[in-house]
């Protein structure tokens, strides 16, 4: 998967605003057609305003304004100026491999935390790629059961885009299986002889398992170390059940009280403390991130390989040709009346 992302560059997003002439083009569009029509209507009824203006065509009008919106947007690609890459290439790298565990059981959806315990725990785990350098990532989710998410890879691109893809219904099964979470991370690390294993939970630490210490004991043994970020509050919060965004009630017991969730942070201790690890708390972000940043410059890094792409080519050539190509039909092909054009009276304004 890496290498579909990897092979081209934007090399100037900033150009990507272009774009924002699309919409204004469409709204003045629009605007000028309400004009129009209610001038007319003032002016004459209908059946007079054919005779007066027999080649008016509002489909020549509505196809100006189609050419002139890709006009602008293939002008807009040609000035973000994409690249594509020609040569792929083998580097070598040091890195530590890290596993990120994101816990999706619906407890994460508490707001005892903001926005919310998952949308911080995605936060802080976008905040932790982005400072990293040449180290691999691979992520799981787990809430009753364990899913692999993305395998171990250096395309921080795609590990971010499936992080932001996570929510709390994408398993059916529900808990907090965190002893299932540390045995599928196992199976992530392709060197049985490597030494810097790191696999970060990050959870409120609601457990319903009791074996998550002996699996993180377990884990140790095979060389990874286990460090856990706690998202939550100790004092708990309440599980909202929202449709559109709007809250419309809080997660019952079976008595018909509310549920309180809390943040466990002696779970996530000794989780910690069994696979030679660390309990952070998550409320700061850039705390986390440091902690977590010094605790990898700490480690010794492995050598690996790493294709990528190389020698980088220009393309914004062809998407300034489309241009100039949709500015020559709307100037000279929509707007002269060609002899040919008007034989094929494509906007039946000879009729």
């Amino acid at each position: 998967m890496s290498w579909e992302i990897n092979m081209y560059q934007l090399e100037e997003k900033i150009w990507f605003w272009v774009l924002a002439v699309i919409p204004v083009i469409m709204l003045l569009y629009l605007v000028l057609q309400f004009w129009k029509k209610r001038t007319q209507r003032k002016f004459a009824d209908k059946r007079l305003l054919k005779r007066l203006s027999p080649n008016q065509s509002g489909f020549k009008t509505a196809l100006k304004v189609l050419v002139l919106s890709l006009a602008f947007a293939c002008l807009a690609l040609a000035l973000v100026n994409p690249k594509i890459g020609t040569k792929l290439e083998t580097v070598k790298r040091e890195g530590v491999d890290i596993v990120f565990a994101v816990d999706v059981s619906k407890s994460m959806l508490a707001e005892d935390i903001a926005p919310n315990r998952l949308d911080k725990a995605k936060q802080l785990v976008t905040q932790i790629i982005n400072n990293l350098a040449g180290d691999r990532v691979g992520i799981i989710a787990y809430a009753g059961k364990a899913f692999p998410q993305l395998p171990i890879t250096t395309d921080y691109a795609s590990a971010k885009m499936f992080l932001q893809g996570m929510n709390t219904d994408m398993l059916s099964s529900q808990g907090t299986a965190i002893n299932e979470a540390i045995e599928l991370s196992k199976t992530y690390f392709d060197d049985d002889q490597q030494t810097n294993r790191v696999l970060i939970l990050i959870s409120d630490g609601e457990d319903h398992t009791e074996m998550a210490e002996n699996v993180a004991s377990e884990a140790n043994e095979e060389g990874i170390r286990i460090f856990t970020i706690g998202v939550g509050d100790v004092k708990g919060g309440p599980i909202p059940i929202k449709r559109n965004g709007v809250v419309l009630n809080y997660k019952k017991d079976n008595t018909g009280e509310t549920v309180i969730t809390k943040l466990d942070e002696s779970t996530l201790m000794e989780i910690a403390d069994e696979a030679n690890g660390t309990y952070i708390n998550g409320r700061n972000t850039n705390e986390v991130v440091d902690a977590i940043t010094d605790i990898l410059n700490g480690m010794d890094k492995k050598e690996y390989e790493a294709k990528q792409f190389a020698d980088f080519k220009d393309q914004f050539q062809w998407f300034l040709g489309l241009a100039i190509f949709f500015l020559f039909i709307d100037i000279f092909l929509l707007e002269r009346k060609t002899a040919w054009l008007k034989r094929l009276n494509l906007f039946n304004e000879n009729l």
